[in-house]
């Protein structure tokens, strides 16, 4: 695991602007070296904010979108198509405008889809999903991510591990279903924090003063029960990626 890199930005489209510019470079770097790419999608405004600015950047057509392997970290319990899901704005937002590969698009089972409104059993279909592009020295049984991006609630979540609850102490899981989640909609799927941790670089964007406190925790040392956010390490780079406001209670420099 690495230490944090914390960057802030002056405000949330600059954010957004600066984050889709690395996440095109990250998934160039990585198609250069093995001809493909896996990124973890977050939803949120940043999380669609950053999708959205990829989309307008003419640096996207450097991207091979057929051989770019898209995840999510968590998925609101919904319907195929409701617009609250990750899934549908993260297709709104950039998958429908570029050339990827449907096949390569892996989104988690929505409520009215063939696993029925099982979110339990929708996680474990997702991890049988993961474990099967597992490498064979995975010590987890997900893939490598190259970059797994996620937002970071007021109460410290991240995904959908919200604290003291049963997902964010879940180690054996890849994922798992979440229940009476205290924000709408109540149950969601997400991926674990051993899960997120086997990504080589894990990036976590937010902003807003009402984010200060759970970041400074996360990175002052607090237990992941206590703030979630705080357990999302990446294997090979941790980002934090910041406005002034959200970064507020850390220490200057």
């Amino acid at each position: 695991m690495t230490a944090h890199q914390v960057v802030v930005h002056r405000d949330g489209d600059v954010l957004a602007a600066a984050a889709a510019a690395r996440l095109i470079t990250a998934i160039v770097d990585a198609q250069a070296t093995r001809g493909t790419a896996s990124v973890v999608l977050t939803g949120g405004r940043t999380g669609v904010g950053v999708l959205d600015q990829v989309r307008r950047s003419p640096a996207r057509d450097a991207v091979d979108w057929a051989n770019v392997d898209f995840f999510w970290g968590d998925e609101r319990f919904l319907p195929a198509g409701d617009p609250e899901r990750n899934e549908t704005q993260a297709r709104e937002a950039l998958l429908d405008h570029v050339g990827v590969d449907p096949a390569r698009v892996h989104a988690m089972a929505p409520s009215d889809g063939r696993l029925g409104d099982d979110a339990d059993a929708a996680a474990a279909h997702y991890a049988e999903l993961l474990a099967t592009m597992s490498g064979p020295t995975a010590e987890f049984p997900v893939p490598c991510f190259d970059v797994l991006l996620l937002g970071v609630g007021e109460e410290g979540h991240t995904a959908s591990l919200f604290p003291d609850t049963p997902g964010v102490r879940e180690t054996r899981r890849p994922v798992v279903g979440v229940h009476d989640c205290p924000k709408p909609p109540p149950t969601r799927i997400s991926l674990t924090l051993p899960a997120i941790r086997s990504a080589a670089e894990v990036w976590l964007m937010t902003t807003g003063s009402a984010k200060a406190g759970p970041v400074a925790a996360a990175l002052g040392g607090s237990a992941p029960t206590d703030i979630p956010a705080a357990g999302a390490v990446g294997l090979e780079r941790t980002l934090w990626l910041l406005d002034p406001s959200a970064a507020a209670d850390l220490p200057r420099g």
